[in-house]
């Protein structure tokens, strides 16, 4: 639903089966614009504001369709910042996947932490200017991100479905993939086809298109992290399940680390470390796991010391607790519940 300053121009646009809704600036006076369209997408991710932006005419216009459980959107919009704040990670209830395919344009100082993310291991580096990209984020993590002036289409993939090829979706978030191999080729072809054809498409067509291309976006990620459809893949998923099990089970414990992981599982030690490779090894991926059960625990119980949340969430003490968070997040664990409070009012 728009927000009610939003008086720009949303009409349904629904054969049966498909819900499909379009709307744009247009009918909006130019200085107008930029707030209607940050009204329309603020429930997911904030349009965040500059001087330059409210002054000039903005243009943008987004097709939604909602087909079998899975969103797919046709956007184009002019250049914006973009931000997912941890505060409104920690405060709504979007947990979808989000597969974003540049048909023109791009992402740029894509940052999911305080400061802008690095390339992980094996990543390659960013594509030429001009290059289709594809991005996927994890909308249970921050983001900010500048957007240039583009037309994207977007997956929004419940994780279960994800996890079916990638065994660790977590890991996806910030990735992003030039289409220079055949696999992100076939994903980013199929995602533009669908945008300039789903409107005609039966009800049936429609959902099996979309969740088709669902799985092309994942799966050109996870060849690009090296999980194929094989017998040796699927060893490696069921092992990553277990460790993963493991550390979330025991994620309260402040004696959890990736020696007590090893001796408890008995697992070789290259392999868990190739495992998390991606994530910057596994003594990176148990902070990251108690980091943003911090925060959950810190939006969701206002009246829980802060001391408490760090134990509860495994950290030795409240001083190393704080140091992660304001160097992860960039603000102070008090700050952010006073953030997540005020959103919640």
């Amino acid at each position: 639903m728009t927000h009610p300053d939003a008086t720009a121009l949303e009409r349904p646009l629904s054969p049966p089966g498909v819900a499909h809704s379009h709307f744009d600036v247009l009918a909006e006076p130019p200085d107008r614009q930029f707030l209607a369209w940050r009204a329309r997408v603020g429930h997911v991710m904030d349009a965040v504001p500059s001087r330059d932006a409210l002054a000039r005419p903005f243009n943008a216009a987004i097709d939604r369709y909602d087909v079998g459980g899975l969103v797919f959107t046709d956007c184009r919009s002019d250049a914006l910042l973009m931000e997912r704040s941890l505060a409104r990670v920690s405060t709504d209830s979007v947990r979808d996947f989000a597969f974003h395919v540049f048909e023109h344009g791009r992402m740029d100082d894509v940052q999911i932490r305080a400061a802008p993310r690095a390339p992980r291991k094996g990543e390659p580096p960013p594509a030429p200017a001009g290059t289709i990209t594809l991005l996927a984020l994890d909308m249970n993590q921050p983001v900010r991100m500048r957007r240039s002036d583009c037309r994207v289409h977007t997956f929004f993939v419940p994780g279960a479905l994800v996890q079916e090829t990638f065994p660790d979706p977590e890991a996806l978030h910030g990735r992003m993939l030039a289409c220079t191999t055949p696999a992100a080729r076939l994903a980013a072809a199929h995602a533009i086809s669908l945008a300039r054809h789903i409107g005609g498409m039966t009800p049936a067509a429609a959902q099996s298109a979309v969740r088709t291309g669902a799985q092309l976006a994942v799966s050109a990620f996870g060849k690009q992290a090296g999980f194929e459809g094989n017998a040796r893949a699927a060893a490696r998923a069921a092992m990553f399940d277990q460790v993963r099990r493991h550390v979330q089970t025991h994620l309260h414990r402040a004696d959890l680390t990736p020696e007590s992981v090893l001796a408890a599982l008995q697992l070789p030690r290259p392999t868990l470390y190739r495992m998390f490779q991606h994530e910057g090894g596994l003594g990176s991926y148990i902070r990251g796991l108690r980091l943003r059960q911090a925060a959950s625990d810190l939006a969701r119980y206002p009246h829980v010391m802060v001391t408490d949340v760090a134990y509860g969430a495994g950290f030795g003490s409240a001083s190393d607790f704080s140091r992660a968070f304001r160097r992860t997040y960039g603000i102070a664990p008090q700050d952010f519940r006073v953030q997540a409070l005020e959103r919640r009012f």
